[in-house]
């Protein structure tokens, strides 16, 4: 497919910076509109940037169509009660609530509660925890609520949650309060696309990097040519050129397509929380894109992080923190001036959402200049040594360690599930992966309790890795959690990393891991497919966890891209590369040639989903079904 020209901009007479920041004015233009559908919300008053906070243990929440403009093309979101985002649901650490979904949708629906322990027929995924929620019918979700924190809800239909199907969660604990705040705000970051999502899918499935407008141009080969010389300017080119692969494939969509968006408000849109000078605020973040990594700093003020994922964390002070779709932080500040600017730009540099920290309604604080985009060093691709990583066939560039073939595995088909497949992946012909050595299991790493006490860190590869949608493989990723990433790297400023988070509680289970089961994050940029193991969804089966064993988990990137990975039903206890507890997770970020580890424990029975939550690459099949039994 031919590269559009990168002055094509979306709609005639629509400039290119009133498409990036949005219209002051866009957003949701109507609410609900029958006096039915109003009766059935607690708090229908809304105006947009604001969701209403919907409080108690009985709930009736209506999925349906608004009309919505964000940069002066009208479009159609999916909302909730008519907000976006959703409404802010407030609950309670030990009671039970009761959520009605009434779907007023053509198509069928669901709502996953991201991050909440519950059971798994709650847990809202169609095809595999249940069959979804047909158009004009209601779902009744009814759980106890066992934890306390910062969460949120979306969409795991189609691509609802990319349309407008997003809201936080806030759980009062049943005790005091642990972090201790005068004003509590919550901001939910997003994108937005006026283009019809499968149509952006069918985009990148044709190519890839059909959104990448950071490609290398003759400038920068110059500029690297005055800086290091043209032999190596030139060397570096070419490695580049003969593997096929860009250097600056950081984000699979950029602004091109993109609006940024905070609490719904594009950045000309300037939402604004409020507070009284010498107040302690808390500021509950969300990642609610589909597709877009944020990095976050207020200019001017450090941020004291003290909750990641809903759960505590010892307060680390920074001046900025990267967060993937998935993932929720909490930082408490002490602002002292009128006005600051709250800016998460993207991954890739092309946009940025922004709201304002200030006194009064109407103040703006300067907002700065996004960051220039970097390059991919060679140890994301790489990982730890300059021959780690070997491309699969046709990228004979680089030579490398040589990957041995796995004995065979049988990877036959489940047999069919009652449910509906989800987003039209056959959920019944899934296939668990389960590494191993020699004639082991393919799932496992079998060893003595002793031999588990440190993640191993030797690769091994699936023999479904080496196929067709799989272009790269890394043998010596790197394990270190303190590196804060492409772009964050040395920029002057204190960065949060994985490595300086702590949950002071400590583990939830004192047994050290029985097993070691190892995924690899795999894919193919030229044919946009994503997978794990080299196999998409709908080619494998289930992963499965013994009940109550206690296990450990590592992820393997063979991409070039971050991958936020989220386990649904059970906590993941992140460790570091000796073994040591550092963390409880929902959603852990998975960075370029990086090979991660965490503890589980398998009490939830049931059947669960496990996947990438950037939205297409879910789509395209990084997705597994882990079965506990």
């Amino acid at each position: 497919m031919p590269r559009r020209s990168p002055f094509l901009l979306p709609s005639p007479g629509l400039s290119r910076r009133r498409f990036v920041q949005g219209l002051a004015a866009g957003g949701v233009l109507t609410g609900l509109s029958t006096p039915a559908l109003m009766a059935m919300t607690q708090d229908a008053k809304t105006r947009h940037g604001a969701a209403p906070v919907l409080r108690g243990n009985a709930f009736d929440l209506v999925i349906a169509e608004s009309p919505v403009n964000f940069t002066g093309k009208p479009g159609m979101a999916t909302t909730i009660n008519g907000s976006l985002p959703a409404p802010t649901l407030r609950w309670r650490e030990g009671e039970t609530v009761t959520i009605r979904v009434h779907n007023r949708l053509r198509e069928a629906t669901s709502i996953h509660w991201h991050g909440i322990i519950l059971p798994y027929q709650m847990d809202g995924v169609p095809g595999i925890s249940f069959a979804g929620i047909p158009p004009g019918e209601t779902f009744t979700y009814r759980f106890k609520v066992q934890q306390s924190g910062s969460y949120w809800y979306h969409s795991h239909s189609g691509m609802q949650e990319l349309t407008g199907m997003y809201g936080a969660i806030i759980i009062d604990p049943a005790g005091p309060e642990t972090i201790q705040a005068d004003r509590d705000h919550v901001l939910v970051f997003s994108d937005w696309t006026d283009e019809d999502p499968m149509r952006v899918f069918t985009k990148l499935k044709s190519q890839g990097d059909y959104y990448n407008y950071n490609q290398p141009t003759v400038f920068d080969f110059f500029r690297d040519a005055a800086q290091d010389g043209f032999g190596a300017a030139f060397d570096k080119r070419k490695m580049w050129n003969e593997m096929r692969m860009s250097p600056t494939d950081l984000a699979d969509l950029s602004s091109q397509t993109l609006t940024y968006l905070a609490n719904g408000v594009t950045p000309a849109g300037n939402w604004t929380a409020l507070f009284r000078p010498g107040e302690r605020v808390r500021l509950r973040m969300v990642n609610g894109a589909g597709n877009s990594f944020y990095d976050v700093r207020i200019p001017g003020l450090k941020m004291q992080v003290v909750h990641v994922d809903g759960v505590d964390v010892e307060p680390v002070t920074v001046d900025e923190f990267r967060f993937g779709p998935g993932e929720t932080i909490d930082v408490l500040v002490q602002p002292s001036d009128e006005a600051y600017t709250i800016f998460a730009q993207a991954m890739d540099r092309t946009g940025y959402a922004r709201a304002t920290l200030a006194v009064r309604e109407g103040l703006q604080a300067p907002v700065p200049a996004l960051d220039p985009a970097q390059w991919l060093a060679m140890t994301d691709m790489m990982g730890a040594m300059d021959h780690g990583a070997q491309p699969a066939a046709g990228h004979g560039a680089m030579t490398g360690m040589t990957h041995g073939a796995m004995p065979g595995m049988d990877h036959s088909a489940m047999a069919g599930m009652d449910c509906k497949p989800m987003m039209g992946m056959n959920h019944g012909a899934m296939a668990g992966m389960q590494h191993g050595a020699g004639a082991m299991n393919h799932s496992q790493h079998a060893a003595s309790a002793s031999g588990l006490a440190v993640p191993s860190t030797t690769a091994r590869h699936a023999r479904t890795e080496y196929g067709p949608s799989t272009d790269m493989r890394v043998d010596m990723a790197r394990t270190n959690l303190d590196d804060p990433g492409i772009g964050l790297r040395n920029n002057g400023r204190r960065v949060l990393t994985l490595a300086d988070l702590h949950t002071p509680s400590g583990p939830m289970d004192a047994r050290g891991p029985g097993r070691e089961v190892e995924l690899h994050l795999t894919g193919n940029m030229e044919r946009y497919s994503w997978s794990l193991d080299g196999l998409e969804f709908g080619k494998s089966s289930p992963v499965h966890f013994r009940h109550n064993e206690r296990l450990r988990v590592i992820l393997h990137n063979d991409t070039m891209m971050t991958h936020p990975m989220h386990l649904h039903g059970m906590w993941s206890e992140l460790e570091s590369p000796d073994g040591k507890f550092l963390a409880r997770r929902h959603t852990l970020p998975v960075q370029p040639a990086q090979r991660i580890s965490f503890l589980v424990t398998a009490d939830a029975l049931g059947r669960w989903a496990w996947h990438c939550h950037l939205m297409f690459h879910m789509d395209a099949g990084m997705f597994r079904e882990v079965v506990v039994s």
